[in-house]
This record gives C-alpha cells, sequence and structure tokens, in this order.
C-alpha cells in the first residue's frame, strides 16, 4: 500500500472551510433566531444542531468543490490532448 501525505497546508485550508461553513451555520441560525423572535438562549441550547448542519454544510461544498477540480481537471486533459493531435 502507497503511504500519502497530506501537507500542512491542506490541513489548514480544509480547517479554513470547516470554520466557515460552522460561522455560516451559526448565521442562519442568528437571522432564524432573529426573525422568529425566539429567546436568544436558543442560539446556545441549539448549538449542537448548528455544529451539525456546520459539517453537513462542510459536505456539501466539499463534494461540490471535488467535481469541480474533476472538470477543470478533464477539461484541461482535453485541451492539451486536442492541441497535440492539431501539431
Amino acid at each position: 500500500m502507497k503511504d500519502t501525505v497530506i501537507t500542512a497546508s491542506r490541513k489548514r485550508r480544509e480547517l479554513i472551510w470547516l470554520a466557515g461553513c460552522i460561522v455560516a451555520a451559526m448565521g442562519v441560525n442568528i437571522y432564524a433566531i432573529a426573525s422568529y423572535g425566539a429567546p436568544w438562549s436558543e442560539f446556545f441550547t441549539s448549538i449542537g444542531y448548528v455544529a451539525v448542519f456546520g459539517i453537513v454544510l462542510y459536505v456539501a461544498t466539499a463534494i461540490v468543490r471535488y467535481v469541480v477540480y474533476t472538470l477543470l481537471r478533464f477539461t484541461k486533459k482535453r485541451k492539451s490532448i486536442s492541441t497535440q493531435n492539431h501539431l
């Protein structure tokens, strides 16, 4: 089996994405509390739901980022193949 190395910059980038998703989930929670007129104690009591929503949001963005990366990589290969055929 081949060993894989995850660089420190990659770990940092993924932690930033995860933190951004959790902050976005907190923003949604704040918006919901404000728009429905709920007591602000809901902000602390629903932190578990916010964490789960943040993780789900992170997984969804990871899937979208992977699909975009794959499509860009595929189109880049197609361009290099088509330019080689025309030479």
